[in-house]
């Protein structure tokens, strides 16, 4: 598990404990409801973020009696949402079991739709990874196509492993941009053409009629894998940062996606870092990823090349047709040149400058960084955490950890089935549209 003890204490003791039945669930086209209470949801999300737990670590991490524990578990088990799995060992006294998520209940699924790919992942209602598919797709080519091709891989792969689409219970898809999500809808993405407010979810349960479907920014749900399976497992306050074509940022608060008043917290791509800057896609000067961004970087490169001042970056724009890319910058510097180093150095004072904003507002526990640049490695890191520790407060930093992404393009896949399972679990009436094996 992990984390310590008096984390875990402090949070979930804090959590009011209700016996009245607050979640509903129909399983498949059966008549049987299934019934969870607010006390054995808080017992339920425990178990999906820490892992397995006994009944004295539940009784331990909790404020809720053994009595208590034992009516949630028995109930829990009855229901089929948890299995015991196995026995801690044998220490002199009673052995106990632990318990964890049932897998066979059901599948989830998670989509992350990105600018140029889909990717895929299929897990247990344990959460365990079954299935994991990529593949190159350009996100321009609208959402009818784009749409159809996640549905048919998703019911392709299902039947792959040996199940049938049909147990799909819940599926989250992650998108490249400002998401509305009471509806689960794009409002206005700049680089996603006819995207506007399209129907995502009623398209999706089209084909999955069993499934509850959730949308959601794409960077939102990198940092809720972080926090599930990534470097975020043992912090509720987290910024997750995708550096790639554009720049964003994903909020955890107190283990929950902050996403604002109309979701669109994080979108600090466009906060300008340079008045005089260049001209950003969103018709503004100066925005963080016109500075930083993965294009920009590469832009940069080509001007130093075109100025005659980088042999080493000359020799890759000649290499692959007269165009750069963040990568050649990257590889330049790990070269020696200076200045792909100077290059890169400023990116990340730059991105640096932001997140000191950030870290002095928000106060994270920890700063998790992925996207494609973040391949440019240690200089870039080094240049990021430097400029956030001289701008920001003290106490702010004085504990803060600023690292790699450890699940890299994982991350948004187990997002997705994370949101996917949240919802499933959400304390609003739903249907649970799975077979139970």
């Amino acid at each position: 598990m992990g984390i310590a003890r008096e984390v875990l204490q402090k949070k979930y003791r804090t959590v009011p404990s209700l016996d009245k039945p607050v979640r509903q669930f129909q399983v498949g086209t059966s008549p049987n409801q299934y019934f969870i209470t607010h006390s054995e949801k808080v017992l339920v999300d425990l178990i999906r973020r820490y892992g397995e737990f006994s009944k004295a670590d539940l009784v331990s991490f909790t404020d809720y009696s053994r009595t208590k524990i034992t009516t949630c578990i028995s109930s829990l088990l009855e229901q089929r949402i948890l299995v015991a799995n196995h026995y801690t060992e044998f220490t002199g006294g009673r052995r106990s079991k632990k318990f964890s998520l049932n897998g066979n209940f059901g599948l989830v699924a998670g989509v992350d739709i990105g600018a140029t790919s889909i990717d895929l992942g299929i897990a247990d209602f344990s959460g365990r990874l079954l299935v994991r598919y990529s593949e190159p797709a350009s996100v321009r080519e609208g959402p009818i196509r784009i749409l159809a091709r996640v549905c048919s891989l998703l019911e392709k792969l299902t039947q792959e492993n040996g199940s049938d689409s049909a147990r799909l219970n819940g599926i989250g898809i992650g998108v490249p941009g400002p998401v509305d999500f009471s509806v689960g809808t794009l409002v206005s993405p700049p680089i996603m053409p006819g995207w506007d407010r399209y129907p995502i979810i009623q398209t999706v349960q089209q084909w999955f009629p069993q499934a509850n479907v959730v949308v959601d920014n794409d960077v939102n749900l990198m940092a809720l894998g972080e926090i599930y399976q990534g470097a975020g497992r043992e912090t509720d306050n987290l910024i997750f940062i995708k550096i790639g074509t554009g720049i964003g940022a994903g909020i955890i608060c107190e283990g929950k996606i902050y996403r604002g008043a109309s979701g669109c917290a994080g979108d600090i791509g466009h906060i300008c870092v340079d008045k005089n800057g260049p001209v950003c896609h969103c018709g503004n000067r100066g925005c963080l990823e016109a500075v930083a961004g993965g294009p920009a970087i590469a832009d940069r490169a080509i001007a130093a090349v075109q100025a005659g001042s980088s042999l080493i970056l000359q020799k890759y724009y000649e290499t692959n047709g007269n165009t750069l890319r963040a990568e050649d910058v990257g590889n330049a510097s790990g070269e020696g040149d200076a200045m792909a180093t100077h290059i890169i150095r400023e990116s990340g004072q730059a991105i640096g400058d932001v997140l000191a904003g950030m870290v002095n507002f928000y106060n994270p526990g920890m700063i998790v960084i992925g996207g494609g640049v973040s391949h440019l490695g240690d200089l870039l890191l080094s240049s990021i955490r430097q400029t956030v520790l001289r701008r920001s407060l003290p106490l702010a930093t004085r504990d803060l950890l600023i690292v790699f992404t450890e699940i890299g393009t994982d991350a948004g896949v187990i997002g997705a089935i994370n949101l996917a399972m949240d919802n499933i679990f959400a304390l609003s009436p739903n249907r649970l549209g799975v077979v139970a094996e």
